[in-house]
């Protein structure tokens, strides 16, 4: 009776202590730990200790929830074992040395919000998996050494509010389905090798505050419908190949603070646009062949 009573006892203490995780989201952050050189990283885990004292990790009713590991020295590739994490919501494994590809397993993640693994040495071609990320919210994938196109199946994520994928390898068109995720508010996707057209469906993005596709290889017309984007606050497309008049419909656009469309091909007078945006900070009208300072507008006056 008292080596029953003790075995409870220990079962007791052991479910108390260690919690009820998965063997398959345990073995998951172990697979993480070791490919990330974990022995080395900024703050490491005890791996016998519990998971709910591990850094970074959250639980909630015995799940991991949130994975929290920025600036902490993750040097390795993120294992095929990451998409068992199914349970995550938030993934912030920024500023590390993270390289290698993303795994395609990462579809899994249905119920991730956030993605963060910005400023790192990932490299390959953004899986089309992570378009099946139907509860994201942020995506943050910038400063990294990303090739290949953005996955025509994008529009899929139609909770997303901000994208960031600037300064990465990115080649190929805007697709056109970008322009179906109608609450995006943020579309960082500058310093890339991105070429065409603006989507004719751009005006589509009527919540949008931030537009932000400098450097590239874009080219064309502003299509007039730009104007109906009243919410926009900042339009930086300088350096690339547009051309031609600037929609008058523009004009529209009374929330705008920073206008960035120098090193293109525009015509006109564009100095004069200063006048037509009351809350303008930043301006940058140069072209191409006659490059100027950024002129900074002192609002304070």
């Amino acid at each position: 009776m008292n080596t029953l009573k003790t075995t409870l006892l220990f079962c007791l203490v052991t479910i108390l202590s260690f919690g009820n995780v998965s063997t398959k989201e345990k073995e998951a952050l172990v697979a993480l730990y070791n490919s990330t050189q974990g022995p080395t990283w900024n703050t490491t885990w005890d791996l016998q200790s519990p998971v709910s004292t591990w850094f970074g990790v959250t639980l909630k009713d015995d799940k991991v929830v949130a994975l929290d590991l920025p600036f902490n020295n993750l040097k390795g590739n993120l294992p095929v074992e990451f998409g068992d994490l199914v349970n995550l919501e938030k993934v912030n494994l920024f500023r590390n040395d993270i390289s290698g590809a993303i795994p395609s397993t990462i579809g899994n993640l249905k119920n991730l919000k956030e993605l963060n693994i910005a400023f790192n040495k990932l490299d390959g071609q953004l899986p089309n998996e992570i378009t099946k990320l139907s509860s994201l919210k942020t995506l943050q994938l910038f400063m990294n050494r990303l090739e290949g196109q953005i996955p025509s199946t994008i529009g899929n994520l139609t909770k997303l509010e901000r994208l960031e994928l600037y300064n990465n390898n990115l080649s190929g068109e805007i697709p056109s389905t970008l322009t179906d995720i109608k609450g995006l508010k943020e579309l960082l996707i500058s310093s890339n090798r991105l070429t065409g057209k603006l989507p004719s469906t751009i005006s589509n993005l009527n919540e949008l505050k931030v537009l932000s596709a400098f450097d590239n290889n874009l080219f064309g017309t502003l299509p007039s419908s730009i104007g109906s984007m009243v919410s926009l606050e900042e339009l930086v497309i300088a350096n690339n190949a547009f051309y031609g008049d600037l929609p008058s419909e523009m004009a529209s656009l009374v929330n705008l603070k920073v206008l960035m469309i120098g090193d293109n091909d525009f015509k006109g007078e564009l100095v004069k646009l200063e006048a037509q945006f009351p809350n303008l900070m930043q301006f940058d009208f140069a072209n191409t062949k006659s490059r100027s300072a950024i002129a900074t507008l002192d609002t304070e006056d």
